[in-house]
């Protein structure tokens, strides 16, 4: 297990700002690029129109870090409820009174500046709040992601495209093996050293996990097509009954926004159509998609054990690394992050980004299902609030690990765990299967 350094002040300080100014100028992006008519329309009931995610962004910046770090008195506490998250589904978030785009800028700015007041002069020690800037560094991986989820909205929009970045470096999945032996053994979960780390990440534990191979690539659009061309989406025995149940009353038949045109795969990618790429991870399939197409390729989906062991382990010196490539930040070089691409790079690409023992684009590219349930490790506790993972928690839920080319590198490391309903389609999910060895 890798025991963290303890950093300055100074050095948690300028670390906060980065991750802060960061998020912001991401933010930025998201919502200065259409007008506020798209602001403020709700593109999906799926989603909350954009401009409820911006000054949300704002309030829980307000309530961290200047009532609950700096003790100040509340700006805006009649919008608390507007913008609390359990109150109001997404669906209803249109009928609310929300604040209008150039409020919501104003209101989001104003906080920032006063965050960077407290940020300056507050101790960061003394609590498990401020102990190593975690508040700080919990609303930095808030904002991206609610920008994660902005960027779904954007893809889920009609219209012309609004946003634009460059090509994602290349692959080399055929020069690769298929699969990845990770032997028998124990391993260590989880984490108890990364300041950053959120509640359902922790406490660092022992896993004994049996010997399994993975897919040393995540499963590619060109090996989901064959899927769908062998009937996969008209045969029952490949899916859960409630898989099936779901994509029968849906009508499903491909990923979501693929459609066959002319004897090809087409696929609408934040507002441009264009013909479904064979050697891109596949993207937007549920867990029942990803657990159909596992049983009918003859394996299965890893457990999230199994996952992060293929993503963590170094057989060589038997410690967790916090990534595949070591303890050393993500870079360009190891992984697909941060909105930096507008899509997955090929399978088999970021070399850099590998695992000791080879498996690639474990962090990054595409959200990876697994098949477990989101629950807690052992010895467990909540913080800083029981509603970030505790009343998630249990079979409903089903967990992905690994990021996407939508996340921020703040927002994912290798202990990271994602969890969404296994009907859901419109997150940036894909998957890589395993089998027992």
């Amino acid at each position: 297990m890798t025991e963290t350094p303890v950093a300055t002040d100074d050095v948690l300080r300028k670390r906060a700002l980065e991750a802060l100014t960061t998020a912001r100028a991401r933010t930025r992006l998201l919502t200065e690029c259409v007008d506020d008519r798209e602001l403020m329309a709700q593109h999906s009931p799926l989603m909350s129109p954009l401009v409820w995610d911006l000054a949300h962004i704002g309030n829980q910046e307000e309530q961290w870090l200047l009532r609950a770090v700096a003790g100040r008195d509340a700006i805006r506490p009649e919008i608390d409820s507007v913008y609390d998250a359990f109150e109001h589904p997404r669906a209803e978030r249109p009928t609310l009174p929300l604040l209008s785009p150039a409020e919501s800028r104003t209101y989001a700015s104003d906080i920032r500046g006063r965050v960077l007041d407290v940020l300056e002069a507050h101790p960061l020690h003394g609590s498990p709040l401020v102990d190593s800037a975690f508040a700080f560094g919990m609303i930095a991986q808030h904002e991206q992601q609610h920008d994660e989820t902005m960027l779904i909205t954007h893809q889920l929009r009609r219209g012309p495209a609004a946003l634009d970045a460059p090509e994602p470096p290349g692959g080399g999945a055929a020069a690769l093996p298929a699969e990845v032996l990770v032997p028998t053994g124990p391993f260590t979960m989880g984490t108890s050293a990364e300041p950053w780390a959120l509640d359902n990440e922790r406490p660092a534990h022992h896993r004994r996990v049996d010997a399994f191979f993975i897919d040393t690539t995540p499963v590619t659009n060109g090996a989901f097509q064959a899927f769908v061309a062998d009937g996969g989406y008209t045969d029952e025995r490949w899916w859960a009954p409630e898989g099936w149940d779901q994509i029968r009353r849906h009508d499903i038949g491909a990923p979501l926004f693929w459609r066959r045109e002319g004897g090809q795969w087409l696929r609408r990618r934040f507002g441009v159509t264009e013909p479904v790429p064979e050697d891109e991870p596949v993207l937007h399939v549920s867990w029942y998609e990803a657990d159909a197409y596992a049983r009918w390729a003859g394996r299965r989906l890893p457990t999230e054990a199994e996952w992060e062991k293929a993503a963590r382990h170094d057989p060589a010196s038997g410690r967790s690394r916090r990534y595949p490539w070591g303890d050393e930040d993500p870079t360009p070089e190891r992984a697909n992050l941060g909105q930096r691409h507008l899509r997955p790079a090929p399978a088999g690409a970021y070399p850099e980004g590998a695992s000791p023992l080879g498996v690639r684009q474990l962090i990054g590219d595409v959200w990876e299902w697994t098949s477990s349930d989101f629950l807690p490790y052992p010895g467990f506790a909540p913080f800083p609030y029981r509603e970030y993972s505790e009343v998630f928690f249990g079979p409903g839920y089903k967990v992905l690990r690994g990021g996407s080319f939508a996340v921020d590198a703040v927002a994912c490391r290798g202990t990271f765990r994602n969890w969404d309903l296994p009907v859901r389609r419109q997150i940036f999910s894909g998957f890589r299967t395993a089998r027992d060895a």
